[in-house]
């Protein structure tokens, strides 16, 4: 479960009308945090993303689900406790895990891209709100 810092800052996020990808945002920066901390363990930045996009969802952030994606561990509860030797095991295959897959350099090419993937339409409007937003930033400070 994420921390109670995170929920909290995306909760304020919810109330100052920000969007559902910005206060999901919160919650890929605390598990981008914790895999460089080294308590969990992520074998690329696609796969670091999408552990705190599913936390933002568990948490009730309104973030849609990727579109014709369908897990087959959808439902599932854990119905019993794992036993100590298996939770030790993973704890020391996290710590063996790489850092670096949440490197700056890695998440700015993760993000180029996916920006590449979309359209040129939808980089003009991403680009224009961008300005708008320094825009009004300026003003306020």
């Amino acid at each position: 479960m994420p921390e109670r810092k995170t929920i909290k800052r995306a909760q304020k996020d919810k109330r100052e009308g920000k969007s559902a990808s910005t206060q999901a945002g919160e919650f890929v920066k605390d598990e981008i945090d914790r895999i460089r901390e080294g308590k969990t363990g992520a074998r690329n930045t696609k796969q670091a993303i999408a552990i705190g996009l599913s936390k933002a969802r568990k948490a009730g952030v309104n973030i849609p689900d990727k579109e014709g994606k369908k897990s087959s561990h959808a439902g599932r509860i854990a119905e019993h406790k794992t036993s100590r030797t298996r939770s030790k095991a993973g704890e020391e295959r996290q710590k063996k895990e790489s850092k670096n897959t949440v490197s700056h350099k890695l998440l700015s090419l993760q993000a180029k891209r996916a920006q590449a993937k979309r359209g040129a339409a939808a980089r003009h409007r991403s680009a224009v709100k961008a300005a708008h937003t320094r825009a009004e930033n300026k003003k306020a400070a």
